[in-house]
């Protein structure tokens, strides 16, 4: 039974629900319900990339967190089952199940479209939990509720609330759960203590056997497909497909981005065998026009139950614009809009979400005089999507590169992906264990750029100096910039060398 509620909020309830006389009656109850939560919470604040606490004590006791989830198979480390997780969340008393999910695969884009749709969401009135992974700089960045990062001191109760059923789990099972697991499970016990209104999930990597897989979400998003992490989800986009395609439920709606046709018939087969409806980017909706703007580029974008026109989107490219679109017609598809609903969301709301929209790490700004770009890009399509992304927005008249890569990735097509627009490349390594040797990138970037095009700096921050001088030797005026990629490691690192968090 329902707990009654004062007067005061009792009326108010009534009154939010008797004013959304143009919205599905159940929605405006559901709305009316989370409002006074959101209240209390505030909106978010800033690019949502916190800081470390500080207060030493916080501090100190997320440092144990930190290390005691570093000390489990770390995200690189793969077994292709759901039972550890699936024996958490039993334990746990089944928290995914406390709340309706739009579930996110695909090789690239999945953390943007995940917080644009987080941002209708909210702009929508409903309470919003975010997972995405992996972190730019704070591990707390993957949990969100509201917009923003939960607070250090939320994380670690979160983490010492499940510990002990941690512990019962790792004693029954061959092998101890995973960090990715145990965030997973952090995650969705989060969301159901807050409690939320919808979770927006982003995979870890796949999706049949990745852990979030344990939710059966509503609505389930495939971004663009491309080749990475072959040594774990196959060579070629049909087995790439088949495995991402693992997060599509019966009678779920499948958002589907435009798509090498092997990977979208694998998808299409799926959403047959299991009774899913297809909405289709380039079909059923998509980007109808964009032109670059200041800070950003204006949209016109078809979604489901029509158009909307003069959409502001702060994030620069063409790839972000249909990150925009996949995002407007997931939440749309949220909304029953398309099948049940023949009608637009209010596009006034929808303005104001994307207007808000922020992807830390992504084609980010940090930096003027000279202009120092981050961006995240680890792959090859995420390269060429960079590269036309920054030629498009910035024209800048030179450009330097700096770039620190992970040594699992295909690093000659990464690099082939920017030689077209760097002037000059400055190679260096992040702090991961993972980073490639600088001199085995520099070898690699030698035979694509030749070697006069080409130096080597084994530290980041002595990278970003050098390269921030070669932009600057064309003088203030001339218009060089400097982008730094490879890795959302990378990125996260220089984000803070430059100051920003």
């Amino acid at each position: 039974m329902s707990e009654e509620r004062p007067q005061n909020e009792s009326d108010e309830f009534d009154e939010i629900v008797g004013a959304e006389t143009d919205r599905d009656p159940d929605l405006a109850v559901i709305e009316a319900g989370s409002r006074t939560l959101r209240a209390q919470s505030g909106p978010p604040q800033g690019d949502g990339i916190p800081s470390r606490p500080a207060d030493p004590e916080v501090d100190r006791a997320l440092r144990e967190v930190e290390s005691a989830l570093a000390g489990r198979w770390p995200e690189t480390k793969l077994d292709p089952s759901l039972v550890r997780i699936e024996a958490l969340m039993d334990i746990l008393g089944s928290p995914q199940r406390a709340y309706p999910s739009i579930h996110i695969t695909g090789t690239n884009g999945k953390t943007s479209t995940a917080r644009m749709i987080e941002s209708l969401l909210g702009a929508f009135e409903l309470r919003t939990g975010r997972y995405t992974s992996p972190h730019v700089q704070s591990i707390t960045e993957r949990i969100s509720l509201d917009g923003a990062p939960i607070s250090a001191e939320r994380f670690i109760e979160t983490y010492q609330d499940i510990q002990p059923y941690l512990e019962m789990v790792d004693a029954q099972q061959e092998h101890r759960l995973s960090f990715f697991e145990v965030l997973t499970g952090m995650a969705y016990a989060a969301f159901a203590d807050a409690p939320v209104d919808i979770a927006v999930v982003e995979v870890g990597m796949g999706g049949s056997w990745d852990a979030t897989n344990v939710i059966d979400a509503g609505v389930a998003v495939i971004t663009p497909i491309s080749l990475d992490h072959t040594d774990r989800l196959g060579t070629t986009p049909e087995q790439i497909a088949t495995e991402k395609a693992g997060i599509v439920k019966q009678d779920a709606t499948v958002v589907l981005a435009q798509q090498p046709v092997e990977a979208a018939s694998v998808v299409l087969k799926r959403a047959v065998e299991v009774d899913a409806t297809v909405a289709r980017e380039g079909m059923e909706f998509g980007v109808l026009s964009r032109e670059v703007a200041v800070g950003g580029q204006l949209l016109t974008l078809r979604g489901l139950g029509g158009e909307y026109p003069d959409v502001f989107l702060p994030l620069h490219g063409a790839h972000q614009a249909h990150n925009a679109a996949v995002a407007l017609a997931a939440v749309e598809a949220f909304f029953g809009i398309g099948t049940q609903h023949a009608r637009t969301l209010d596009i006034d709301t929808v303005r104001s979400a994307f207007a808000s929209a922020t992807s830390p790490g992504r084609m980010e700004v940090v930096r003027r005089s000279p202009t120092v770009v981050l961006d995240a890009a680890h792959n090859p399509a995420g390269a060429r999507a960079a590269a036309e992304a920054v030629t498009e927005s910035f024209g800048f008249s030179r450009l330097v590169g700096v770039v620190g890569a992970s040594d699992d990735k295909d690093v000659r097509g990464l690099l082939e992906a920017f030689e077209p627009i760097f002037a000059e490349v400055v190679v260096t390594r992040n702090s991961s264990h993972r980073a490639m040797d600088p001199d085995e990138l520099a070898a690699v970037a030698v035979e694509v750029f030749g070697p006069d095009r080409v130096q080597v700096e084994p530290r980041l921050d002595d990278a970003l100096e050098e390269a921030i001088t070669l932009a600057e030797e064309e003088g203030e005026y001339a218009g060089a910039g400097v982008l730094v990629t490879g890795s959302v490691i990378t990125v996260g690192e220089a984000r803070l060398l430059l100051g920003k968090g």
